[in-house]
């Protein structure tokens, strides 16, 4: 319970409001997620600050932090951060609140089931993104940093991560127009400089690391 408090009260200790939707010609991406993508706006460091500045474009980034992917009608949450565009690529991050808050990391096996299942077939997780796809633009999802060599406050959570890094994967070789990218081996042993002070969110060394995965997938495609 005070892992949680702790977490809670750092989401709402920062001011960070997500990107207003836009309808500008110059914005072919699309930025969704949690506090992954979230952290370090308020200093212009977060991952979308980064990756625009890697790309040299546009991204329009509607990552909200503490936002959880479930929605039971699909328009809260990181779901409902999604708006029809003409996009070409669609960034997304998200599950990390369902499970820390939603089952604590603990007996996760039916949170789990409904954002994905272990085949990467069913769940919110696919049907959102088959809608995405459907709009044609192409999907990235990220996965989370590690803290390998050291320990963080959410360390039980991390057999969970490994296990939806899988699931992740299995979705994105169903359709060679989603990409998942796993964020697992981005932090070296025991280096501590790509977290936050919480060793939960990326510092904004952690969020430039991020930034880089991404737009390499986009400059490669």
């Amino acid at each position: 319970m005070l892992r949680k408090l702790f977490v809670l009260f750092w989401v709402l200790g920062l001011a960070a409001c997500s990107e207003g939707a836009t309808s500008s010609p110059n914005a072919r991406i699309l930025m969704l997620g949690d506090s992954l993508f979230a952290v370090n706006r308020t200093i212009n460091q977060s991952v979308g600050d980064q990756l625009e500045r890697q790309l040299g474009e546009q991204v329009i980034d509607r990552s909200v932090l503490g936002a959880p992917f479930l929605s039971d009608d699909g328009k809260t949450g990181i779901q409902g951060q999604y708006f029809a565009g003409n996009w070409d690529w669609v960034v997304i991050n998200g599950f990390g609140n369902d499970v820390l808050f939603g089952c604590g990391c603990g007996s996760c096996d039916s949170v789990l089931n409904r954002l994905i299942s272990r085949d990467g077939t069913q769940g919110q997780i696919p049907d959102f993104v088959a809608r995405v796809r459907a709009s044609g633009a192409r999907v990235i999802y990220s996965g989370y940093l590690r803290t390998p060599g050291f320990r963080a406050p959410i360390e039980s959570c991390g057999p969970i991560g490994f296990d939806m890094d899988r699931r992740l994967a299995a979705m994105a070789a169903r359709d060679p127009g989603v990409v998942y990218l796993s964020m697992a081996n981005v932090v070296p042993s025991g280096d501590s400089s790509y977290h936050a002070f919480d060793v939960i969110h990326p510092s904004a060394k952690g969020s430039g690391a991020i930034a880089t995965r991404i737009a390499a997938v986009i400059k490669a495609n």
